[in-house]
């Protein structure tokens, strides 16, 4: 470290740069992905570490859990493969839930990168992978061992070369092994893209170690956060949720403890593991919490090991935020992609004026599987489709709407699914009365409806389908936004987490959570409610009877009678 104030501006450009090799790292796994989850929704991260493992930089395209939970990830190959062993060729790769990013979904690959024949550096990426075998993406296992093939830490390539047997047992595990192959080669094409920028970049700034970066960045990182929870008052803040869970209804209470320079999430008490697979495995647990309180207290700060270490999550073995080996996983995002609400509901309590309403949490992965053609192998499919609710509004502003918060991944569009599977979208829309009133409303679900083209029934799996019986709750007077529903049309509703057939013919339909409103609806601002009226947005009734708003189908609004109905409802 140092106080030359040119010194420092030069290790800050050197750091800028170095957050744009791993954006440009991430930028080439989104051009060469072949699963439309990767490519099109953006469900991958990218990152830069020292030789001790520690996360230095993240690309800003990615996701939390991806982010956070590969902040570890790293360490754990290192337990397997020491750095003195390492040589130049040599990538490793895993998709352990414990050690990776929480399901075996994601397959996280490591590549060591050398400076004249030194080892400087350790490029790191993830991203979610189609299909890795077992029951395909449902919540319907009772072990991992059910879920997928499990690959533990294990060289992809060696010295170069590439493990053929390792990559026909994993081609021969899955539905979809051209695409599973591809996604696996695109994340060591990504890591070399990496590499070679960050060569790139120590040859023109004359650098022989990455250390004395690595130290800058961590300490004035680790300093800034620190600073960011002195801000926050100091003691115990409890907060509970229910989920709605698999088998019963998911209790999750936190506390949080603020003492001077630290926060810990304390989640002891929450429901203890599932049965099923949506059990969130405290990697999970821990990236997304921490994404909670990072979003509210210190959201300008850098993310990287110096940041996070701060703040430390605590939880029980065997709960369903710290489920143990072999609990099934795969749909954790279930439980971890709602931590953040549970955290704001802490923060609430401490920071003034409050924070967002609750979300939509969990985006809701419509996975569907079947048959095109009568008897035909290769006429079968296996597709995925996101679909996202609505955001908590926020202290001084509506939620947003259809947004992916926590995870900020984008939904696949419909075109992509339509032309690699039989599927047809035939409603996909804002869904109107879906936000929870208040002075600001959360944000407006969507509504979405798909049928088959083939005369073949379709079966889709609603693993992550949540808050259909526990929407997202409003703050400081804000309402409930809607809760989720799902089913055929013209038929009863069906139960979330299961997997169902959709005959030929039918129509399946899905309609996403709204995000929670925040203070009182009636505080709202007449004119918004009468615009969103004539957006089809509010139904007339309930701009009367929950914002107090007169207004007629066109949507114009009645000054004297909204003046009146407020006044009559206050009094």
């Amino acid at each position: 470290m140092t106080d030359d104030p040119l010194a420092r501006i030069h290790m800050q450009v050197m750091w800028n740069r170095l957050i744009s090799v791993v954006e440009e790292q991430a930028q080439a796994l989104l051009r060469t992905a072949f699963g439309s989850v990767a490519r099109e929704a953006g469900d991958l991260s990218a990152g830069v570490y020292d030789l001790k493992g520690r996360m230095l930089a993240q690309a800003v395209t990615g996701t939390p859990g991806h982010v956070n939970s590969m902040a570890a990830a790293v360490a754990h190959f290192l337990e397997k493969f020491p750095i003195e062993d390492m040589k130049e060729g040599d990538v490793y790769t895993t998709n352990d839930p414990w050690k990776g990013t929480g399901h075996l979904f994601d397959f996280v690959v490591v590549t060591p990168a050398f400076l004249d024949g030194r080892l400087v550096a350790l490029l790191a990426s993830t991203c979610h992978l189609v299909d890795v075998g077992g029951r395909g993406f449902t919540a319907d296992a009772r072990s991992v061992y059910e879920e997928g093939i499990f690959v533990p830490h294990t060289r992809l390539f060696e010295g170069g070369e590439l493990n053929e047997p390792l990559m026909d047992l994993i081609a021969n595990n899955v539905r979809e092994p051209i695409e599973v192959k591809g996604d696996l080669l695109a994340l060591v094409s990504c890591n070399d893209t990496g590499c070679r920028r960050m060569i790139d970049m120590m040859r023109e700034f004359g650098m022989e170690s990455i250390d004395e970066l690595a130290e800058h960045i961590l300490v004035n990182s680790n300093k800034a956060m620190i600073e960011a929870i002195g801000r926050v008052p100091n003691g115990n803040y409890d907060a509970e949720m229910t989920l709605d869970g698999y088998e019963e209804p998911v209790r999750l209470k936190l506390r949080m403890i603020v003492e001077d320079e630290r926060i810990v999430l304390d989640y002891a008490g929450s429901t203890m593991a599932s049965g099923y697979g949506i059990n969130s495995p405290k990697c999970y647990t821990d990236a997304y919490s921490i994404f909670g309180l990072k979003c509210i207290i210190g959201p300008e700060i850098p993310n990287n090991a110096g940041s996070l270490a701060p703040m430390i999550v605590e939880a029980e073995a065997g709960s369903i935020v710290h489920p143990t080996r072999p609990s099934p996983v795969t749909a954790r995002h279930v439980v971890g992609q709602m931590l953040p609400d549970i955290v704001f509901g802490c923060l609430d309590q401490a920071i003034e004026g409050g924070v967002q309403a609750e979300s939509a949490g969990s985006i809701w992965v419509l996975a569907a599987s079947g048959g095109t053609r009568q008897g035909n192998a290769e006429g079968t499919f296996n597709t995925m489709s996101v679909s996202v609710g609505g955001v908590g509004a926020r202290p001084t502003k509506g939620g947003l709407n259809s947004t992916a918060f926590p995870s900020g991944v984008g939904a696949i569009p419909v075109e992509v699914t339509e032309a690699t599977s039989p599927l047809v979208f035939r409603r996909r829309e804002l869904l109107p009365d879906s936000a929870g009133p208040g002075t600001h409303r959360g944000g407006f679900a969507q509504v979405v409806e798909v049928e088959s083209r083939a005369a073949l029934p379709f079966t889709v799996s609603a693993a992550t389908f949540d808050r259909l019986d526990n929407p997202a709750r409003g703050r400081h007077g804000g309402m409930s936004g809607s809760p989720g529903a799902y089913g055929l049309i013209g038929h009863e509703p069906f139960r979330g987490k299961t997997v169902q057939t959709v005959p030929p013919g039918e129509r399946l339909y899905a309609k996403l959570p709204g995000g929670g409103g925040f203070g009182d609806p009636r505080a709202r601002d007449a004119t918004d409610v009468a615009d969103e009226v004539r957006a089809g947005l509010v139904s007339v009734v309930s701009a009367r009877d929950v914002y107090g708003v007169v207004v007629d189908e066109a949507g114009s609004l009645d000054e004297a009678g909204t003046t009146a109905l407020r006044a009559k409802n206050t009094g």
